[in-house]
């Protein structure tokens, strides 16, 4: 007798846990190598999402589309939250940003082949600058002198460019950069440089929306399983997996 109460007290308990487990409806966009459906954990940015709530009540349900869609669905309540979101103070007005996860360090690449040292954006004066359309850099290029953006819609066509000779420099994410690398000019990766100039980075964030309920719990759990997994180091142990797993430039 004693044992089978023991056994529904222990039922009980866990059907309990499972109904306060609370589902959130996350769109993140395809930007390889930080979400992609082709990746394994489908990118760095959602293997990290998902595993810093899995130390919370949340169970994170992830949709991956374009940018756009993703923006416009959190945006009017269709989902949660967005999984992968650069701040912005327009943005702050629909969404609470959370603490942020992952930085994102731009930089800028030329031909090894191209002589001349570029220690700052102003050296960049005159030049063609390969950059994708519509991409939020955080840098005012209007300040360098003379200096001609030419744009493309992805940033493969702008590495091809940088080898045509089409453009001087191309900038990017280094990450992504890398990856596009790996995945499509691996053989060639040597051909490419990295200017010693110092961008700002653009930190990732889990951005809720505010007209979800509950926003401000979902971003405070968020934060809070955050700083565990930066203590036990597995949050350093996913970060160093997927850093290793496209290398050469340099």
């Amino acid at each position: 007798m004693l044992r089978l109460l023991l056994i529904l007290i222990a039922g009980l308990v866990l059907s309990g846990g499972a109904l306060a487990e609370q589902t959130l409806r996350l769109m993140a966009n395809t930007s390889p190598p930080y979400s992609d459906e082709k990746l394994p954990e489908r990118g760095l940015a959602l293997e990290l999402v998902e595993h810093i709530f899995s130390r919370t009540d949340y169970k994170p349900e992830i949709a991956i589309d374009s940018w756009s869609r993703a923006l416009e669905g959190a945006s009017i309540g269709v989902y949660d939250a967005l999984a992968a979101a650069w701040y912005s103070d327009e943005r702050n007005e629909a969404f609470l940003f959370s603490e942020p996860y992952l930085d994102s360090k731009l930089i800028i690449l030329k031909a090894r082949s191209t002589p001349g040292r570029f220690t700052q954006l102003k050296d960049l004066a005159g030049a063609r600058l390969g950059v994708r359309t519509d991409y939020a850099y955080g840098i005012d290029f209007s300040q360098i002198p003379e200096l001609q953006l030419v744009e493309e819609n992805h940033l493969i066509q702008n590495l091809l460019n940088l080898l045509n000779g089409k453009v001087h420099f191309v900038i990017g994410d280094r990450r992504t950069v890398v990856f596009q690398l790996n995945e499509y000019l691996k053989d060639q990766i040597h051909k490419f440089e990295v200017l010693a100039i110092d961008l700002p980075g653009r930190p990732r964030h889990v951005a809720a929306s505010r007209q979800a309920t509950g926003h401000e719990d979902v971003i405070n759990a968020f934060n809070k399983a955050l700083a565990d997994v930066r203590k036990d180091g597995s949050y350093a142990a996913i970060i160093r997996k997927w850093d290793e797993r496209y290398p050469g430039l340099k």
